[in-house]
């Protein structure tokens, strides 16, 4: 285990994201919240916009959501997405990277991909570096732009399978493919970081913890008894929606994550390190060091650009 000189804020697993934003000013920030229609997308676009941010709510349903400012977003449609980042204007300042996708079992998207790395990687790949331009518009603007990544503690069970990312040739489990997609989120954090800090942009990942969403409508049984039995044995504890938003919210304003990324976040604070054999059952909130590898996460990236054609 590597703790060093980890990172630390006020806040804990019992903050929210109003407890986090209490007396945080974002007018003039320009944020965008993907996800936002429900669960922690929502929250985390609400507890913003309450402090005076600009959001607009990416979704794939607009007409589902009431707000000023909601645009369509599918993910796991690449045309989709750059019809997004070429219709924005302006200069951005923060990025949430909040939608994910879990399913029961084998579902792919029209180039073959895996649904849900295609989803929960791919999409947001392809927004950030479509996006790259506003972020560093806002860096200029602000002396920073951030995004925030939303991973999970999902991602403890396998890292990202370079020979086989969709599963042509391995059998299909959902729960290693929604891992592999999590881990995919925190790697892609330390290399955008990596990439574009000289730009003024930072990426962190979180881990949002315990909180019951729409995310686990398409549970499979063995899913939802595996997340019964990781209740039972104290790897979680449920929290609310702000509970669980809290952490993004940190990772998207605290003065502790300025300037800096690379970072993955747990209840509000910088987790420790855990080798890539350690259980999950001894390390709840820590990250792998699979999740944090610099090499993955410039292969990550070098794949990520030849299947989606950016090349940012």
């Amino acid at each position: 285990m590597t703790t060093g000189n980890l990172i630390t804020t006020p806040f804990t697993a019992a903050s929210t994201a109003d407890d986090v934003l209490a007396g945080v000013d974002l007018t003039g920030v320009r944020a965008v919240v993907t996800g936002a229609s429900s669960g922690l997308g929502a929250e985390t676009a609400r507890a913003l916009a309450a402090a005076g941010a600009e959001v607009t709510l990416a979704v794939r349903d607009p007409a589902a959501v009431a707000g000023p400012r909601v645009a369509r977003l599918d993910l796991a449609d690449q045309v989709s997405v750059r019809r997004f980042t070429e219709q924005w204007d302006g200069p951005l300042h923060l990025l949430v990277n909040n939608a994910g996708v879990v399913t029961a079992g084998p579902a792919r998207t029209q180039e073959g991909w895996d649904l849900q790395f295609a989803t929960n990687h791919l999409g947001h790949f392809t927004l950030a570096t479509g996006l790259h331009r506003a972020l560093a518009r806002g860096a200029a603007d602000r002396g920073e732009a951030r995004i925030v990544s939303v991973s999970s503690t999902a991602h403890m069970r396998a890292g990202v399978d370079f020979g086989d990312l969709h599963f042509d040739r391995r059998p299909y489990d959902p729960q290693i493919a929604y891992a592999q997609s999590k881990t995919a989120n925190s790697l892609f954090a330390v290399e955008a970081t990596r990439r574009w800090s000289a730009d003024g942009i930072f990426a962190n990942a979180v881990n949002p913890g315990g909180v019951a969403t729409g995310l686990q409508r398409h549970f499979s049984v063995a899913q939802k008894e595996s997340l019964a039995a990781a209740e039972a044995a104290g790897i979680f504890t449920y929290k609310t929606v702000g509970q669980g938003a809290a952490t993004s919210v940190v990772a998207a304003v605290a003065p502790q994550f300025a300037r800096t990324g690379g970072h993955y976040l747990d209840d509000s604070q910088e987790a420790y390190t855990v080798p890539d054999d350690a259980a999950l059952a001894d390390h709840p909130h820590g990250v792998k060091a699979w999740a944090l590898d610099p090499a993955a996460a410039q292969r990550l990236w070098q794949v990520s650009a030849e299947l989606v054609g950016s090349h940012r």
